[in-house]
């Protein structure tokens, strides 16, 4: 079953080289398993035992399966994000070298291992705005071929390179795109030709680089899996799995997936913005329900974070906690941390510890050195929009913001079988107590 799923994840890996493609992708899941698309823009006719999902921005998507006794209801949330470290394309993409050479003209996205971009087949994916006519239409775009590469420095030419460097990425990051034969302004024709549209009704581009190299299992026993953007597409595929398969008649079960939270999440289309929250109001107001029982179904939600987590290096184990550390394969992972970077507290840990007990699923506690910062991730985020009981979790990988990143093979199919049980429980808070049904 974990090869079998494995192989699910890195054929859906493989199809999403760029957040737009991932939330199509996680879309076509959804329409396939009968869920209907809403919008924004038009007015919500939702219905006790309906599947709906709607996007925003195409990076991020929102999905959400009604309960049918919704007397005393209560959201179960998934939440995890699209996007992965990497570089953008500026809008006049085009660089001369000497007149021999045409670079593309970058930006990093988040915080990546720049080292590993270097010397291997790259290509480009996102979307194009397009004029047709009188109206201007989304395309998403994937050069699904090797198209350019970041060469490294010989290292006769920098001696000191393995002894440390300063990559900066306006001279050490830009990709070598064509020779003299090409021109600043082939790269726009290039992307122009890939939608068979001209290049004058190209109005605006959202393109990154993404890593050519496919996904794949390995090891000893074949117990590791690696590809591009694990972080964090492996947590946003499992959670939807467990997602699809759980139902309880008491619950609206949410599956959220956030663009930029390698950036902040501070956007329009991020965890910290309104997004989860017009949605679940929305839910509230189209089933017919007052503002009275939205705030008493909030109080009784629960949301599960799901980003993924440092395994202990094997070349590097003094780097982690000598007792909340984790391993690959060993279960999820259970993430806190004293200035609550992770949302985790007492209260949330007990509920998801249950949870994966039901579930059968090993867990892993997770916190940074104490003298080492972490990063931050959706669930505290979020909570400035929509204030409810959270965990942060996650699957435990190495190599988290390289271009290839590893995890172990047994992971996805806790978080699935987690998420499952969750997505099928209903949970309630009576005077102190937490009650399961």
């Amino acid at each position: 079953m974990s090869r079998e799923l494995s192989r699910e994840l890195l054929t859906f890996l493989h199809k999403s080289p760029s957040s737009f493609h991932a939330v199509y992708n996680l879309g076509q899941m959804l329409e396939e398993d009968g869920y209907t698309e809403l919008f924004e823009k038009d007015m919500w006719d939702i219905k006790p035992e309906g599947k709906y999902f709607v996007k925003r921005n195409d990076t991020s998507i929102i999905a959400f399966h009604i309960g049918r006794e919704l007397t005393d209801y209560s959201f179960h949330i998934a939440a995890s994000h699209s996007d992965f470290p990497t570089f953008k394309i500026k809008e006049k993409a085009g660089l001369d070298v000497k007149g021999k050479y045409i670079q593309l003209n970058t930006e990093g996205y988040g915080g990546m291992l720049c080292s590993t971009w270097f010397d291997r087949p790259l290509s480009v994916a996102g979307r194009v705005m397009v004029k047709v006519g009188e109206h201007l239409e989304t395309r998403l775009l994937n050069v699904d071929r090797d198209l350019i590469m970041i060469p490294s420095l010989a290292i006769h030419m920098n001696r000191q390179v393995n002894d440390g460097y300063a990559y900066n990425k306006q001279v050490d990051m830009l990709p070598l795109f064509g020779t003299n034969d090409v021109s600043k302004e082939d790269f726009d024709q290039l992307i122009a030709d890939e939608l068979g549209v001209s290049k004058e009704d190209i109005y605006g581009k959202d393109l990154y680089l993404y890593n050519r190299a496919e996904g794949t299992v390995w090891g000893a026993k074949e117990e590791f899996i690696s590809s591009p953007h694990l972080d964090d597409m492996q947590c946003a595929f499992a959670t939807l799995k467990g997602f699809l398969s759980g139902y309880h008649e008491k619950s609206v079960n949410v599956y959220a997936c956030f663009d930029n939270e390698e950036v902040g999440s501070v956007t329009k289309q991020g965890a910290g913005s309104t997004f989860l929250y017009d949605v679940l109001r929305r839910i509230n107001g189209a089933l017919g329900k007052t503002e009275e029982d939205y705030y008493r179904a909030v109080s009784e939600s629960f949301m599960v974070s799901a980003d993924n987590a440092h395994a202990v290096h094997p070349n590097h184990p003094q780097k982690t906690d000598a007792e909340n550390c984790v391993y690959m394969n060993e279960g999820i992972v259970i993430k806190s941390h004293a200035g609550q970077k992770y949302t985790s507290d007492a209260v949330s840990i007990a509920i998801f510890r249950n949870i994966c007990k039901q579930a059968g699923v090993p867990v892993q506690f997770f916190a940074n050195r104490s003298d080492e910062a972490g990063g931050s991730t959706l669930g505290n985020i979020s909570s400035a929009q929509v204030s409810l009981n959270a965990v942060d979790v996650g699957l435990p990988q190495l190599a988290m913001h390289s271009a290839y990143e590893t995890a172990g093979i047994k992971d996805t199919e806790y978080m699935v079988q987690a998420m499952t049980t969750f997505f099928g429980s209903h949970i309630s808070m009576e005077k102190g107590q937490i009650i399961w049904s």
